[in-house]
């Protein structure tokens, strides 16, 4: 009867520990620069928030914390990382480099700073969606091969999930940006959720 107790008990504590896992709403953080912000959209249109909300009408239990910064490059998330992070994350979502092609940064830093950024991350046992950007075609030739492909690359090396390109089916479309022709309009944003999303599930189911 002793023996019957005691295992009548394990198995309760497993059981409320997989249920309160199962149960826990999971933090995601969203690194980035304006992309990620929501420079000039109107409250509640932005990314962040409106993938939080398309994941939670697929039954995710996510939060989605908007650690974005408007004109941040590579080298301003390496150094904000810790802050952004804050006491930790269930994932990350990482979205930078689009700032470092606007300003001609050299390609092999922002390949650096992504580094050290994935590196800092991965020691922390955080999974991470790294999110590709493409150099404006005024940089030229050269420089877009260089930039472009350092997001593969280090997806590759580092093993991370991976979307190829942020603003795929945005890009250039006017209907879809701003004035600036840089930063996506409402609707901008909701053709990115369509696309991204099917890549944020499989990222988030991974590591289930």
């Amino acid at each position: 009867m002793m023996k019957f107790n005691i295992l009548a008990l394990i198995f309760a504590v497993l059981f409320t520990t997989f249920y309160a896992q199962a149960n826990e709403t999971q933090r995601i953080v969203a690194i980035g620069d304006s992309l990620t912000a929501g420079y000039g959209l109107p409250a509640g249109e932005d990314f962040v928030t409106q993938l939080e909300i398309a994941l939670q009408e697929k039954g995710y239990k996510v939060e989605i914390e908007n650690a974005g910064v408007s004109g941040d490059t590579t080298a301003g998330g390496l150094q904000r990382l810790d802050w952004a992070i804050g006491d930790g994350a269930d994932y990350v979502i990482l979205e930078l480099g689009a700032n470092d092609a606007l300003r001609g940064i050299e390609p092999l830093e922002t390949r650096r700073n992504l580094s050290r950024i994935i590196e800092v991350l991965q020691q922390k046992n955080i999974p991470i969606l790294l999110a590709g950007m493409r150099a404006p075609p005024n940089m030229g030739s050269e420089y877009a091969r260089d930039f472009d492909k350092i997001f593969p690359d280090l997806a590759s090396q580092y093993k991370t999930s991976y979307y190829p390109f942020f603003l795929e089916g945005v890009a250039a479309d006017p209907a879809l940006n701003q004035d600036d022709y840089i930063h996506p309009n409402a609707e901008g944003v909701k053709v990115i959720i369509g696309k991204m999303l099917p890549y944020v599930t499989a990222f988030i189911e991974q590591k289930s």
